[in-house]
């Protein structure tokens, strides 16, 4: 029962090893059981929440954009230790993650067209908070993706002889 349990779900998406051993233990498998067809998936390769922990990392930072701190805080709440956790999120290059943190502010800036400054700014961080970015990257990108903004829109209306409104 434990192991058709397991299999069935490996088989719709990768899990960890604490998210199995949550759903044995709600379906009411006896402990003994459970943990014996953990242990026997482990040896075997079909649990690995290192590898688990790795490709989460890589799609969804890839993905959604997701920061080192929300990538942490959604392996935590899957059930993966402290120290997989930080293995996984330091693979993360530091580059790369500000990368992804322009792209994520020049996708969003279309949408805060005419709006104050501080308002998109504000509208900017925030976007970013919630992806898991500190406020010291967050602001410095914010600060570049805009000031390459208004350079580029100066340079046009220049080359263009027309002022903007």
């Amino acid at each position: 029962m434990a192991r058709g349990i397991c299999l069935r779900l490996l088989t719709m998406a990768p899990r960890t090893r604490a998210q199995l051993a949550e759903a044995l233990r709600k379906r009411e498998v006896p402990q003994e059981a459970a943990d014996a067809v953990l242990e026997r998936f482990s040896e075997v390769g079909l649990i690995d929440d290192e590898a688990f922990a790795a490709a989460w990392v890589s799609s969804r930072h890839a993905g959604r954009g997701l920061a080192r701190k929300a990538l942490a805080s959604e392996l935590r709440h899957r059930g993966v230790d402290e120290e997989t956790v930080k293995e996984a999120v330091d693979r993360l290059d530091p580059e790369e993650e500000a990368e992804t943190a322009r792209r994520l502010v020049r996708r969003k800036l279309s949408s805060t067209r005419g709006l104050e400054p501080a308002v998109k700014t504000r509208r900017l961080a925030g976007m970013l908070a919630r992806k898991g970015y500190g406020p010291g990257l967050a602001f410095r990108v914010i600060r570049e993706v805009l000031e390459d903004e208004e350079a580029e829109t100066s340079s046009f209306s220049e080359d263009q002889g027309y002022p903007l409104d």
